[in-house]
Parts: C-alpha cells; structure tokens; sequence
C-alpha cells in the first residue's frame, strides 16, 4: 500500500522558505545533506539557475500545515519497511528499532537464499542455455 507524496515546503522546519526542508521530506532524506547538495549545485554551477529554481519554488509550492506533518508522522509508523535513519527523533525505542531491523534482514536473508538456490538449479541452467538459442 502506497501513500501519495506531495511536495510541500515546510517553513517550520526551514531556514529561508523551507524548499529544502520540504524537498528533504518528499525525498525521504536528512536536511543537512539536502541543503549541502544545494549549496554545492549553487557553487559549482554559478548559481543563478539554481537559485531562480529556489524562489520559484517558494512562490509556486505550498506550506505544509501542522495537521498534514501529523498525517504524515502517523503513515511513517504503519509501514514496516521505512528504514529510521535517527531513531531517537522518531520516539521508537530502540530495542524495538533494532527487532524491526532484525526482521527486515532475515526477511532478505530468506530472499537472497531462495534466489541461490534458484541460481544454482538445473532448471535456471536449463532455461538459460534455452534462452541462448
């Protein structure tokens, strides 16, 4: 089940209009790196296109309210599969963050089994050579 993203900026959380802080939320990424990779694109290109971009996106995105950063703190916790980059900041305890990590990894383990054993199979062996025909 996926939920739709939206690209809102979050001035709550930003320094000048909160583009990068919104573009972290939609990205799924840490702010601090979404702002460095800004401030590089600014400096390694000259900047204008980057900063036009910027305010663009100020005047043409709209804030995310309080009720919305609710709704989206609550769809976090249904999905198991979201990785928790700083489990001090999301209130899991981390006894159960690492559980969720465990399970996660057997999880693969189980996948990465299967397909070795399909790998290693005739019948992969078989449908390959068929396949080169």
């Amino acid at each position: 089940m996926s939920t739709k993203r939206e690209l809102l900026r979050d001035p709550q959380r930003g320094k000048i209009a909160g583009v990068c802080a919104g573009l972290s939320d939609y990205f799924n990424m840490e702010l601090w790196l979404v702002r460095i990779i800004f401030v590089s694109a600014v400096l390694l290109t000259g900047g204008p296109l980057f900063v036009v971009a910027y305010i663009a996106a100020w005047f043409i995105l709209d804030k995310k309210d309080s009720s919305t950063q609710f709704k989206d703190q609550s769809s976090k916790h249904d999905d198991p599969l979201e990785v928790k980059f700083k489990v001090w900041q999301k209130g899991e305890p981390p006894r159960r963050a690492l559980q969720d990590l465990k399970d996660r990894l057997n999880r693969v383990d189980i996948r990465l089994q299967y397909m070795e054993r399909y790998v290693t199979s005739t019948e992969f062996t078989v449908s390959r050579e068929i396949n080169k025909l």
